[in-house]
């Protein structure tokens, strides 16, 4: 089946490029100028991923990024950011809203579709579909949902797989780029300073439950998941 992706991005020449280069790849891309006509496109179907451009008019990408992530609906589509802002801080901002990658512009049609294979394949990808129970936590493989008790966790695509290796891999030291080839895959290129923007949205998705202590920092060598103080 093909995958339905979301173009969000008010130039038209951009927007036509990434849409022949998704079609020439074997998806299904569809269009909108700007938040609102991506929220209509939503409300008919939800895609599988959302292409969001940093500079909309009306709505910004990144406050529109923070808006998905609330949504029940789109909270676990993954998004990558388009964007002409190569600074690192800029990045850090737009993981922290919820964006799953990010391709700096001008950008060529390849590298894009493989950004969005990649991140397909971290987020779509087999989490395997057993029950696993740990510290309080459950994570429900074939529904791939997450518990505290009797109580759904809302969590980012990313910061479920994230928890998912620590849980299937307790009580062991991971470093920063050990992590980064487990949940990222080792071929997609990805800054180690992503892996601390996720374990922080990571313990803040926890904390509300107060289990954001099993997710810990190992000063000097990276994290892991313990359910020891």
């Amino acid at each position: 089946m093909q995958k339905r992706i979301l173009i969000v991005e008010d130039e038209t020449a951009i927007r036509d490029m990434v849409a022949f280069a998704l079609r020439k790849a074997g998806m299904d891309p569809i269009h909108a100028a700007d938040a609102r006509i991506a929220q209509s496109a939503i409300a008919e179907r939800v895609p599988d991923m959302i292409l969001l451009d940093w500079m909309l008019p009306g709505m910004s990408g990144l406050e529109y990024a923070r808006r998905l992530r609330k949504e029940e609906l789109t909270r676990e589509v993954p998004i990558i950011m388009l964007t002409a802002r190569g600074e690192e801080t800029d990045r850090v901002n737009g993981l922290d809203a919820g964006v799953d990658d990010y391709v700096v512009k001008p950008f060529s049609a390849r590298e894009l579709v493989a950004r969005i294979k990649a991140v397909m394949r971290r987020t779509h990808g087999d989490e395997g579909d057993g029950i696993i129970e740990l510290g309080g936590l459950r994570i429900d493989g074939a529904a791939h949902r997450v518990y505290a008790g009797e109580q759904t966790v809302q969590i980012g695509p990313t910061e479920y797989r994230l928890l998912h290796f620590f849980m299937t891999h307790p009580e062991r030291v991971y470093s920063r780029s050990q992590l980064l080839d487990q949940v990222w895959g080792g071929s997609v290129y990805v800054e180690e300073r992503t892996v601390d923007v996720h374990i922080r949205r990571l313990r803040k998705t926890l904390e509300p439950f107060k289990l954001e202590n099993l997710v810990q920092t190992v000063r000097g060598a990276g994290y892991r998941f313990s359910v020891t103080p």
